[in-house]
């Protein structure tokens, strides 16, 4: 998840490792960072999902589940206990692991720029990227030697 949600297009990155949507949902639950609400319902985009349950269970409750029909965001919309709503990335499981630390690296950069879909176009479209990489968010390019400052995530 991003430092501080609501300061880019997206507020962090998610990275399942199924497409069974009641499973993932509830780890995700589950283990979502305490600092950052209790979820209370989620809207998905159907295309990442086998199928899209109206509620699952998790620890000790459900959560309500929605979706939009034929949207094909990448996104997942968590909504919280205080009412907040958080755009998260949801990373296909059959990324490499280079191209899925990327894209979540690039979903909980400050200020970023980029919608869901275009982050996971340009990670798979370089199969062979170093996680490592540099993103820019000020229009210029997301690798290479033009590239801006590197990823706070790798402390660099």
């Amino acid at each position: 998840m991003a430092e501080h949600p609501g300061k880019g297009h997206l507020d962090g990155g998610w990275w399942p490792q199924t497409r069974e949507l009641a499973v993932e949902l509830a780890d995700l639950v589950d283990h979502f960072p305490a600092q950052s609400g209790r979820v209370v319902r989620a809207l998905v985009s159907p295309p990442d999902w086998d199928s899209t349950p109206r509620t699952i269970p998790v620890t000790g409750r459900y959560v309500k589940v929605g979706a939009f029909p034929r949207d094909d965001t990448h996104l997942v919309l968590l909504k919280t206990s205080d009412r907040r709503t958080l755009y998260v990335l949801v990373v296909p499981p059959g990324f490499s692991p280079d191209q899925g630390d990327e894209a979540l690296r690039a979903s909980a950069e400050a200020g970023n720029d980029h919608t869901a879909t275009e982050v996971l176009h340009e990670v798979a479209g370089h199969p062979d990227l170093d996680p490592g990489g540099h993103w820019s968010d000020d229009g210029g390019s997301w690798w290479g030697p033009e590239a801006g400052k590197p990823s706070t995530r790798m402390g660099a």
